[in-house]
């Protein structure tokens, strides 16, 4: 694709990039074939290749206007495009750096500022975000059904006991999951002790950075993330870790991107890029540890185990962050299926779940879509479990439908 930056901008590291982005673009379409909101909504301009006109159009110098933004938000940054295009174009990182440039230029209503501000003061608090977690989970009978869904009941907590290992991991909790659904890090914990791995929890960590840079505030994603780095490093740099881990692959996917988004900081850009370096979904380090090979790993597990539901069948929802934006495909399948579940197949597993952090709440009528062709999908071979492996899957899977939603790591324990 021929390109015509702002000649001050294309001086600039994301200039340099979002020409070299474009450039490897043929604008072919195969990623709209693969994008749910174009598959929705059918308009270009809903789609990747429309979205990245819009961008180039704005970096060129022409105005963007607030429809321009609002393609721009409808885009849930599945990154469905990235695993289709047959060019290899980074999408997503074109699409921060356009959203950036575009959110400089057009501003916000007063609602969507408030709610993108309400949202983080919101997560990013766990004070604040455990009190009306309790709150509501008190009030649950009594509210109406469409709150009701999206309070996830009470979990009794799994009994864990530490115990030193040689082999060590930085395990991350996040922001959330914690509060919402603690037994997912304590199978986790379970798991890798099992394996003769100790996890080393870090003080101080509250966000990824993730959901700030979500919702338009890059500076403070970008102190947050270098925060997390300090209080992370002194672990790392006596090399008193193999991995960093969380269960959350949204999560996971944010860590892996530190590189990219501290590349320009001379101060921290080698530091984050070990870090992003040292990340691991938990499914690469059963499945790629320190073994002679993957059966050797699962049999321990399975050696372990205390309890067992292995006549259930199940239905995996590979989250789009783990089967797009790390890549990782069939690798959980095959534990599962090792443990003796029974997966049952269903339509369009590349599609987005409509969860998409927050866009679930920024954009409700698109997602509650996306939610209900997922479910449907799912629901038509009746499993008795729905799997996944991120606590936002998890949490908006579970607010439409009764079938139980777990965490894949809670069924090996």
């Amino acid at each position: 694709m021929k390109t015509n930056l702002i000649n001050d901008f294309l001086q600039t590291p994301e200039g340099i990039e979002a020409d070299k982005i474009l450039r490897s673009c043929v604008h072919c379409g195969f990623c709209n074939a693969t994008c749910p909101t174009y598959q929705l909504l059918g308009d270009e301009l809903d789609g990747p290749r429309g979205r990245i006109y819009l961008i180039k159009q704005a970096l060129e110098g022409k105005t963007p206007s607030r429809q321009t933004q609002l393609h721009l938000d409808r885009c849930l940054t599945c990154r469905n495009c990235e695993s289709t295009c047959p060019s290899g174009v980074r999408y997503s990182q074109l699409l921060n750096i356009g959203r950036s440039v575009i959110n400089q230029k057009v501003s916000r209503s007063l609602y969507q500022k408030t709610l993108h501000l309400t949202l983080r003061k919101l997560f990013l608090s766990r004070i604040l975000f455990t009190l009306l977690l309790k709150t509501g989970q008190t009030l649950k009978p009594t509210l109406p059904a469409f709150l009701k869904s999206s309070i996830p009941e009470k979990q009794n907590k799994l009994h864990y006991i530490k115990r030193l290992h040689d082999r060590k991991i930085l395990l991350i909790s996040g922001c959330v999951q914690p509060d919402l659904k603690p037994n997912i890090d304590t199978a986790a914990k379970i798991i890798f002790d099992r394996l003769d791995i100790e996890c080393i929890e870090p003080p101080e960590t509250r966000c990824c950075g993730a959901l700030s840079h979500h919702l338009n505030a890059e500076q403070e994603a970008l102190t947050i993330i270098r925060s997390n780095i300090d209080n992370w490093w002194p672990l790392i740099k006596n090399d008193q870790i193999e991995a960093i881990c969380m269960t959350a692959s949204g999560c996971g996917v944010a860590i892996k991107e530190y590189s990219q988004l501290l590349a320009s900081d001379k101060d921290y850009a080698h530091k984050a890029q070990i870090i992003s370096d040292l990340y691991r979904d938990p499914i690469e380090i059963i499945s790629t540890g320190n073994y002679a090979d993957k059966k050797t790993a699962i049999e321990q597990l399975i050696k372990g185990r205390s309890t067992s539901e292995t006549d259930k069948t199940i239905a995996f929802h590979p989250p789009c962050t783990m089967q797009h934006g790390m890549q990782i495909k069939n690798l959980v399948e095959p534990v599962l299926d090792h443990f003796g579940y029974s997966l049952l197949p269903f339509k369009d597993k590349h599609l987005c779940c409509g969860s998409a952090g927050t866009y679930s709440i920024t954009q409700k009528e698109i997602s509650q879509q996306l939610l209900s062709n997922k479910l449907k999908n799912i629901e038509q071979n009746d499993p008795d479990i729905i799997v996944t492996a991120n606590i936002g899957c998890h949490l908006h899977l579970q607010s439409g439908t009764d079938t139980p939603v777990k965490h894949w790591l809670e069924l090996l324990i």
